[in-house]
Protein backbone atom coordinates (compact mmCIF):
# COMPACT_ATOMS: atom_id res chain seq x y z
CA UNK A 1 0.00 0.00 0.00
CA UNK A 2 2.38 2.57 0.87
CA UNK A 3 5.05 1.66 -2.26
CA UNK A 4 1.52 2.26 -4.72
CA UNK A 5 1.20 5.72 -2.25
CA UNK A 6 4.44 6.46 -3.37
CA UNK A 7 3.99 5.72 -6.61
CA UNK A 8 1.24 7.97 -7.32
CA UNK A 9 3.10 11.08 -5.17
CA UNK A 10 6.04 10.55 -7.62
CA UNK A 11 3.61 10.09 -10.82
CA UNK A 12 5.43 7.02 -11.41
CA UNK A 13 2.83 5.41 -13.80
CA UNK A 14 5.18 1.82 -14.49
CA UNK A 15 5.23 0.97 -10.89
CA UNK A 16 1.23 1.83 -10.30
CA UNK A 17 0.80 -0.62 -13.11
CA UNK A 18 3.28 -2.99 -12.11
CA UNK A 19 1.51 -3.22 -8.59
CA UNK A 20 -1.74 -3.61 -9.70
CA UNK A 21 -3.37 -7.23 -10.50
CA UNK A 22 -3.89 -8.22 -14.18
CA UNK A 23 -7.15 -8.69 -14.25
CA UNK A 24 -8.10 -5.82 -12.92
CA UNK A 25 -5.76 -3.93 -14.15
CA UNK A 26 -6.72 -0.60 -16.26
CA UNK A 27 -4.67 0.05 -20.08
CA UNK A 28 -2.67 3.34 -18.33
CA UNK A 29 -3.00 5.65 -16.02
CA UNK A 30 -2.66 9.68 -16.64
CA UNK A 31 -1.20 11.76 -13.72
CA UNK A 32 -2.55 15.11 -13.04
CA UNK A 33 -1.33 17.99 -12.85
CA UNK A 34 -3.06 19.77 -10.45
CA UNK A 35 -2.90 16.31 -8.00
CA UNK A 36 -0.59 16.64 -5.32
CA UNK A 37 -0.78 13.72 -2.95
CA UNK A 38 0.18 15.06 0.58
CA UNK A 39 0.01 12.27 3.16
CA UNK A 40 -1.07 8.65 3.89
CA UNK A 41 -3.10 7.49 7.03
CA UNK A 42 -3.23 3.68 7.11
CA UNK A 43 -6.02 3.26 9.17
CA UNK A 44 -6.87 -0.37 9.23
CA UNK A 45 -5.28 -3.89 7.89
CA UNK A 46 -5.82 -7.19 8.22
CA UNK A 47 -4.86 -10.42 6.17
CA UNK A 48 -1.81 -9.99 4.30
CA UNK A 49 1.08 -11.93 6.77
CA UNK A 50 3.43 -14.08 5.09
CA UNK A 51 1.01 -17.12 4.67
CA UNK A 52 -1.92 -15.44 3.41
CA UNK A 53 -3.14 -15.10 0.21
CA UNK A 54 -5.18 -12.13 0.53
CA UNK A 55 -5.59 -8.89 2.38
CA UNK A 56 -7.19 -5.71 3.21
CA UNK A 57 -6.12 -1.75 3.60
CA UNK A 58 -8.15 0.86 4.57
CA UNK A 59 -6.50 4.38 3.87
CA UNK A 60 -7.12 7.78 3.65
CA UNK A 61 -4.87 9.98 1.54
CA UNK A 62 -4.50 13.67 1.36
CA UNK A 63 -3.70 15.25 -1.43
CA UNK A 64 -4.54 18.61 -2.90
CA UNK A 65 -5.81 19.85 -5.87
CA UNK A 66 -5.28 22.55 -7.83
CA UNK A 67 -4.74 24.35 -4.10
CA UNK A 68 -7.61 23.30 -2.71
CA UNK A 69 -6.84 20.55 0.07
CA UNK A 70 -9.56 17.16 -0.19
CA UNK A 71 -8.97 13.22 1.15
CA UNK A 72 -9.55 9.98 -0.74
CA UNK A 73 -10.55 7.24 1.50
CA UNK A 74 -10.56 3.61 0.70
CA UNK A 75 -10.90 -0.17 1.55
CA UNK A 76 -8.67 -2.19 -0.79
CA UNK A 77 -8.05 -5.52 -1.45
CA UNK A 78 -4.86 -7.37 -1.85
CA UNK A 79 -3.77 -10.25 -3.28
CA UNK A 80 -0.80 -12.62 -4.05
CA UNK A 81 0.26 -12.58 -8.36
CA UNK A 82 3.02 -14.68 -8.77
CA UNK A 83 4.46 -14.79 -5.19
CA UNK A 84 4.05 -10.51 -5.11
CA UNK A 85 1.77 -8.34 -3.15
CA UNK A 86 -0.85 -6.75 -6.03
CA UNK A 87 -3.65 -4.23 -5.93
CA UNK A 88 -6.70 -5.92 -6.59
CA UNK A 89 -9.50 -3.04 -6.38
CA UNK A 90 -11.53 -1.10 -4.15
CA UNK A 91 -13.90 -2.97 -1.72
CA UNK A 92 -17.61 -1.39 -2.44
CA UNK A 93 -19.24 0.37 1.13
CA UNK A 94 -21.55 -2.72 1.22
CA UNK A 95 -18.79 -4.99 1.81
CA UNK A 96 -18.40 -6.14 -2.14
CA UNK A 97 -15.92 -6.07 -4.11
CA UNK A 98 -15.66 -3.51 -7.18
CA UNK A 99 -16.16 -5.11 -10.41
CA UNK A 100 -13.32 -3.78 -12.88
Amino acid sequence: MRSRYAAFVLDDAAYVLASWHPQTRPASVEPDAQLRWTGLDVLESSGGGMFDAEGVVEFRAHYRDGGRPGEMRERSRFVRHDGQWVYWGPILTDGTLANI
